[in-house]
């Protein structure tokens, strides 16, 4: 599950980099997290249109977000056959870029830390997660556009680390997914893991693991020397018995 990312080049970077014809000043972010307002980019009028959309779909029908679960990451396997996510799929396509995203490593002792590792292009440039986005109507007539990335099985690089990886567009596939013309069918070839070569990765430090850390210092490569060696717990001993006091004292 991808649920960290980073958008770090400028804004006018990014809006050569995806042709739309809006001007935001979205600040370089480190430490993308979910609930957060996240840019995507989904077609409008002919034209491909800049938004900021709430990470964490929320299907039209739900009738409260509390009682239903956060959704930021949409199998690519089953979206078009579940309810929440089909009519999605087929009318609300969208990109989500991206010039980084992390993914944690579980270590072999289930007690330990998760290793967090840092993914993006050798030249770092920008990137785009396949993404579906939905409107949600609150009872009070106000609306909340939200958004979730799509995933699919990793590729042999992000294998080692986890399971799962987001679906990553090949640039020329871009105009093909945002065609609303263009239904789930046609678009269904899209959806699979990047090539191997696309990204390399790198392990980073733990300060990623806090939301509120969100500065370039969080995708410095991971100093081994740096981290504290970890502390022992204390072992138990077992509770001494009060020494018996048979009234006849002891010499031992």
């Amino acid at each position: 599950m991808c649920g960290r990312y980073a958008i770090t080049l400028p804004p006018e970077a990014m809006r050569r980099a995806f042709g739309y014809r809006e001007q935001p000043n979205f600040p370089p972010r480190y430490n993308i997290a979910p609930t957060q307002p996240v840019p995507v980019i989904r077609p409008h009028e002919g034209a491909r249109q800049f938004m900021l959309m709430r990470w964490g779909f929320i299907p039209g029908w739900v009738k409260d977000p509390k009682d239903f679960p956060l959704v930021i990451n949409i199998r690519s396997e089953s979206a078009a056959e579940k309810p929440s996510f089909r009519h999605a799929l087929e009318r609300r396509r969208c990109l989500m870029p991206a010039d980084g995203f992390y993914e944690w490593r579980r270590s072999g002792d289930s007690r330990g830390p998760s290793e967090p590792y840092l993914f993006r292009r050798p030249d770092r440039g920008f990137f785009a997660f396949a993404a579906l986005w939905e409107t949600w109507h609150a009872p009070d007539g106000s609306e909340i556009d939200t958004v979730a990335m799509v995933t699919g099985p990793a590729n042999g690089l992000m294998a080692a680390i986890h399971h799962r990886c987001p679906v990553i567009l090949d640039p020329k596939d871009h105009d093909a997914w945002l065609d609303p013309a263009r239904r789930t069918r046609d678009v269904a070839g899209l959806l699979r893991p990047p090539p191997d070569e696309l990204l390399e990765m790198a392990r980073i430090g733990p300060a990623v693991n806090k939301v509120a850390h969100d500065g370039p210092e969080l995708q410095e490569p991971f100093d081994q020397a740096s981290e504290p060696e970890p502390v022992a717990a204390p072992r138990a001993r077992p509770a001494r018995r009060p020494a018996r006091d048979d009234g006849q004292g002891s010499l031992f």
